[in-house]
């Protein structure tokens, strides 16, 4: 399949799936504004590599005046994975930049090296995005990944949160992270994926190569869920957005810790 059969399944055969759900988060959370310069960040996965070629149609058909850039951190990859990364930036037709970080060499030492990874990783892409005068980052997570880190705040950490559609840098001044893929399913990625015939990175970590700790135990739980109630991961994000103060324990905000009983009988 060549370039522009790749593009027109995204705007045709799977405009329902993915594209249409791209823009309804960019118009449902406005993600997007006159003005914007978006760093869009390629880690050389599928998610990432599909919201890019989501922004350049964006890019060719929207009403927005906005810039975008497209990156791609290196933070240790084997030549091969490196290799494969910019293959697919050539045959997808995206001018990307590739940055080098050791990401990978700094955290062997670290207890929980996916999560201070994904931190570094956040934190060099602000820079570097800062440093390209853009004022946002764009990154890949979808639907399951939003529904994945509400399960696993519950189970592991014992808190209720989720992965926002957008969240401001509190150490980054200006800058903003966005998440335009967060309606889209990942089972109509990795079909968008086959039907083009093209193969990406999954985890290219050199450190824990393919072991993904909890989050993989909750995509399994979650798969024996959708087997009770093919609806599941719906009821789960919409749990996001249903929540009923006077019906919890307590909760939290930037005031502080609250309990039920602080209001219970005034």
């Amino acid at each position: 399949m060549d370039l522009k059969d790749i593009e027109r399944s995204i705007i045709k055969a799977y405009k329902s799936k993915i594209y249409a759900k791209f823009l309804r988060a960019i118009k449902e959370y406005s993600l997007v504004k006159d003005g914007d310069s978006i760093c869009v960040c390629i880690s050389g996965g599928k998610d990432s590599f599909l919201m890019a070629k989501c922004f350049q149609e964006l890019k060719r058909h929207s009403k927005f005046n906005f810039d975008v850039k497209y990156i791609v951190m290196d933070p240790g990859y084997r030549k091969e994975n490196l290799d494969k990364i910019k293959f697919n930036l050539e045959l997808l037709g995206i001018p990307a930049e590739i940055y080098k970080s050791n990401i990978f060499e700094n955290i062997k030492n670290y207890d929980s090296m996916c999560y201070f990874c994904a931190r570094k990783r956040r934190g060099f892409l602000y820079a570097k995005a800062q440093e390209l005068g853009c004022n946002k980052i764009a990154l890949g997570h979808h639907f399951d990944d939003v529904i994945e880190t509400i399960l696993l705040n519950i189970l592991y950490a014992g808190e209720y949160k989720t992965m926002m559609p957008k969240l401001k840098s509190t150490n980054f001044e200006g800058m903003e992270l966005i998440r335009p893929m967060y309606f889209i399913k990942e089972k109509d990625i990795i079909s968008w994926k086959n039907h083009c015939s093209l193969e990406f990175l999954d985890c290219a970590c050199t450190v824990v190569e393919k072991k993904f700790g909890k989050r993989k135990e909750i995509k399994e739980l979650i798969e024996k869920f959708r087997k009770i109630d093919k609806n599941i991961d719906i009821h789960i994000f919409k749990s996001s957005e249903n929540i009923n103060i006077d019906a919890v324990l307590g909760y939290q905000d930037e005031k502080g810790s609250h309990s039920f009983l602080d209001k219970y009988d005034m």
